[in-house]
């Protein structure tokens, strides 16, 4: 009877060892990106053009630069506000710091041309404006207009979340996810929730990472500001990613040699 009950322990416990290691498994197809679903998803091309139409808005930030012939007009135009030369931005806060804010009627102040409205303009048409505002006082003439506040955030199961800062006129979400150190092992990629700023307010966009025609998705490019956060799969609570396996382990083993050494007595 005695060895009954220790050889009913023993297969108890080898099954409860077993749904450790399934509870604490993920699914390969819920890890992978871009996967054939079929065997008629044979695409390999998909037309995907990158939109470079972002609007400026009240609140955004532009760095305008004027390269001319003349030094003192560049030092005037291009100063900072304790005087010194502003040729070289060696961090972020000099770069806000010698930037120009849209006020809340879509306007920002420069010298020599004074106001000038950019609310609703893309950066290459505010380039433009400039330019011609410029020619009038300036002949040979070179405008640089870049968008500060471009920003990233991504949240929820990703390996380092944050806010990050983008130095390029557009970024794809698997560029995102990059900077992010990739997603976890437990992220929902079939439902990855995009949070963007709209005239009518935060709207929430979800995006399936493991299909292909994510890459011709209108939202597969990203727009300065938006928020990027990937909730877990179901079941996580269950499946323990830092759980002390260690431990667990060398309990096990020594429950095991105990069964041992009381099975033979």
């Amino acid at each position: 009877m005695k060895k009954f009950f220790i050889e009913k322990f023993r297969f108890l416990l080898l099954v409860s060892v077993l749904g450790l290691f399934m509870a604490s498994c993920v699914p390969q197809k819920k890890i992978l990106y871009m996967q054939v679903k079929s065997a008629a998803d044979s695409l390999t091309t998909f037309k995907n053009q990158r939109e470079l139409n972002y609007r400026v808005q009240p609140g955004d930030n532009l760095y305008i630069r004027v390269v001319s012939m003349d030094d003192k007009t560049n030092m005037l135009l291009n100063s900072m506000g304790g005087g010194q030369y502003a040729n070289n931005v060696s961090s972020d806060a000099s770069v806000y710091l010698n930037s120009y804010m849209v006020n809340d009627k879509g306007y920002i102040q420069y010298p020599l041309t004074g106001e000038v409205f950019v609310k609703n303009m893309t950066i290459s048409e505010i380039k433009k404006e400039f330019q011609s505002k410029l020619s009038l006082y300036l002949k040979q003439s070179v405008v640089i207009v870049k968008l500060v506040n471009y920003n990233i955030t991504l949240l929820g199961e990703v390996r380092r979340p944050g806010q990050y800062k983008i130095y390029q006129n557009n970024i794809n979400i698997f560029e995102a996810v990059s900077m992010a150190g990739d997603l976890t092992d437990f992220a929902n990629r079939g439902k990855v929730a995009i949070i963007r700023q709209s005239k009518e307010g935060s709207k929430v966009i979800y995006v399936d990472m493991t299909k292909r025609d994510v890459l011709s998705s209108p939202y597969y490019y990203l727009k300065p500001n938006d928020i990027i956060y990937v909730p877990p799969v179901k079941g996580k609570q269950f499946a323990f990613s830092n759980f002390p396996y260690a431990v667990v382990f060398s309990a096990l083993s020594s429950l095991i040699l105990l069964l041992n050494y009381f099975k033979i007595k």
